[in-house]
């Protein structure tokens, strides 16, 4: 059996350039997961020292101190004090500090000292502070400190050598000291920081900046330079919400010509797997199944990529934080918490890490009120119905005057529904159920930098290997049952209509359509919202697998978009979009909910409410188009 490789755990305050070390350290071979009975990310990697020894690294979640306050923080507090089971504690800990604010980020070093496991300062982003004239002697640093201190730029890979160098002295040396821990593997004798502790590290790191610090610098021109325009209260709003307008419009411009590459090379898989078996159950099963369902969702990647890197670049500018600040004034006039934009904001990536950063909201009201419209937030998963329908019934021309694509309108169109949706929802619940006053929102505003390529192109391969992890799973085993339900049983001698009329998934279809059509959604529709609660995105999947065996032929004639358009009419298309603004969200959030609320209560109140604002908006939608279209 191979022996288990040491662990290090990288921690730091939030901002500091953590995981673009982690990055530079570990490159691809990284691996993410969650930390047992939470939904905290787990990111692993590994990576081989100059001396040849193979050590595995961890990015903990960023944290100002082990006084927890939140999940993120409590699982970087638990993983270093080895609390989770069959865990030891990290063989090091690598805190990594911003060194252009070292005031800030030292006294989690003090904290961790005390833990008496070994420690290792990475003294990060010092090209920023010679830059700005700042000035850190770091061997008086570290003698001050009584840990090792490593110069590093993460992303320019400046140090890493010198850092991995130090880890294996320390674990060489952790080796060769034989002396057993008086209290086993978990740091004993360890309380929370009281406040009094609190202050009792500040004034020992202000003594540790007076033997350390030769000079402090100038904070960075640039930044405040551009905080006056962008955060100018005329200015600052107009311009977070023209980039918001510029990324929509991105997601249909750059992503058109890989779409239509997948969805060509699709085609002609499934032409080319239909000449090559002959009739019968396989050969349904692989091209009306399995490629007509996972096929119709694959071809949304280039979509979500290119939603995600502006979302990676937005983080890694700086300026995530500063539509925090931007926003908090709109959201304190429905009441919200200012703390309520963080987990509103991952809401748009996936409602259920929004509703786990809900966690930071100490007050138990603005916590409730912040869950219960976190799902209104438009995620990814909710992209490629969006995008199916738009192609299928929004014509791909420009507006005014070639300026703007009317597709992408109609794409940020609905996003903005979502976000005024819940602040309606929000500004309802703050005046009657969860009444109280509001707090404001105390954040950290980092300096502007340039994003690193590298942890740019690092991110966009994470999230397409968890999307397309999920189409080969989760969706992939949906389609297989769903093929199978639309298969079976067989149509009767003499039957006239499609084979899928007489499944069961015919049946189930065909028996909720009176429910829905007073909403104008047909009996295929039906079918699909069934799996589509599992995951938002297999509600395209199951209708390329129900149109599939709707088709007289063995294969779905022609792209699923068009297929659509010409099957429903455009206040049905209109219809559905205004249900998937409001509609329920998936099995994982609900679960989040209950286990978050600690209560079925709340997660069936999210499901009523939530069911009636869809089919109510859906309603609406659906007669006022017809009227209008008269159709």
């Amino acid at each position: 059996m191979a022996a288990v490789p040491p662990r290090i755990a990288l921690v730091g305050n939030p901002n500091c350039g953590k995981t673009g070390l982690f990055n530079a350290l570990t490159g691809a071979r990284q691996k993410v997961a969650n930390y047992p009975g939470v939904t905290v990310e787990r990111k692993i990697g590994d990576c081989v020292s100059p001396a040849g020894t193979r050590v595995q690294f961890v990015d903990l979640p960023g944290t100002y101190s082990l006084r927890a306050r939140s999940p993120d923080e409590e699982v970087t507090r638990d993983v270093v004090l080895g609390r989770f089971r069959h865990e030891a504690p990290p063989d090091v800990m690598v805190c990594v500090a911003d060194a252009t604010n070292l005031r800030l980020h030292l006294r989690l070093v003090l904290e961790l000292k005390k833990l008496g496991r070994p420690i290792i300062l990475a003294l990060n982003m010092m090209d920023v502070a010679e830059a700005r004239g700042c000035r850190v002697d770091a061997a008086a640093l570290s003698a001050a400190l009584g840990v090792p201190v490593v110069p590093t730029v993460a992303i320019r890979r400046t140090g890493i050598v010198g850092l991995l160098d130090q880890i294996e002295r320390s674990l060489v040396a952790m080796t060769a000291d034989l002396a057993p821990a008086p209290c086993g593997p978990s740091p004993c004798g360890w309380s929370e920081p009281s406040a009094h502790d609190l202050r009792a590290y500040h004034q020992e790191v202000e003594g540790i900046l007076a033997a350390a610090l030769r000079d402090a610098g100038k904070p960075s021109l640039a930044t405040r330079r551009i905080d006056a325009a962008l955060l100018h209260p005329a200015i600052g709003l107009p311009f977070l919400f023209l980039v918001l307008f510029l990324m929509f419009q991105a997601v249909f411009a750059w992503a058109a010509m890989p779409m239509d590459m997948i969805d060509k090379g699709l085609g002609w898989v499934q032409v080319a797997a239909g000449a090559a078996l002959p009739d019968g159950m396989l050969k349904s099963l692989l091209t009306d199944g399995i490629i007509a369902g996972v096929g119709s969702v694959l071809i949304f990647l280039p979509q979500i990529l290119v939603l995600f890197f502006f979302i990676l670049m937005l983080e890694s500018t700086g300026y995530m934080a500063r539509a925090a600040f931007l926003l908090d004034r709109l959201m304190g006039g429905v009441g919200l918490h200012g703390r309520a934009f963080i987990p509103l904001l991952s809401s748009f990536a996936c409602a259920v890490p929004g509703i786990m950063a809900a966690r930071t909201i100490e007050n138990r009201a603005d916590r409730l009120a912040t869950i219960m419209i976190a799902p209104l937030m438009t995620c990814s998963a909710r992209l490629p119905v969006y995008t199916l329908i738009i192609a299928a019934f929004v014509p791909n021309r420009s507006v005014a005057g070639g300026m703007i694509g009317l597709q992408g309108l109609v794409m940020f169109t609905l996003y903005a529904a979502g976000i005024l949706s819940a602040l309606a929802v929000a500004f309802v619940l703050k005046r009657t159920i969860f009444k109280g006053a509001r707090e404001p929102l105390l954040m950290e505003l980092p300096s502007y930098r340039l994003p690193s390529p590298r942890d740019i192109l690092l991110g966009l391969l994470e999230r397409a290997r968890i999307f397309l992890a999920r189409a080969g799973t989760v969706i992939f085993a949906i389609m297989i049952l769903l093929w199978f339900l639309g298969s079976f049983p067989a149509a009767p001698d003499g039957a006239t209509g499609p084979a899928i009329d007489y499944s069961f998934a015919g049946m189930l279809g065909h028996a909720l359509a009176p429910l829905l059509a007073p909403i104008g959604f047909t009996w295929q529709i039906a079918i699909a919202l069934v799996p589509g609660m599992a995951a938002r995105e297999v509600a395209v999947a199951a209708l390329g697998t129900v149109y599939a065996l709707s088709e007289t032929g063995d294969a779905l004639s022609g792209s699923l978009a068009g297929v659509l358009a010409a099957d429903w009419s455009l206040p049905t298309a209109l219809s559905l979009l205004a249900w998937f603004v409001f509609a329920p969200q998936c099995v994982s959030t609900l679960s989040v909910v209950k286990r978050e609320t600690n209560s079925w209560f709340w997660m069936l109140v999210m499901i009523a409410y939530m069911t009636v604002l869809a089919y109510g908006a859906a309603f609406v939608t659906f007669r006022l188009s017809s009227a209008l279209l008269g159709g």
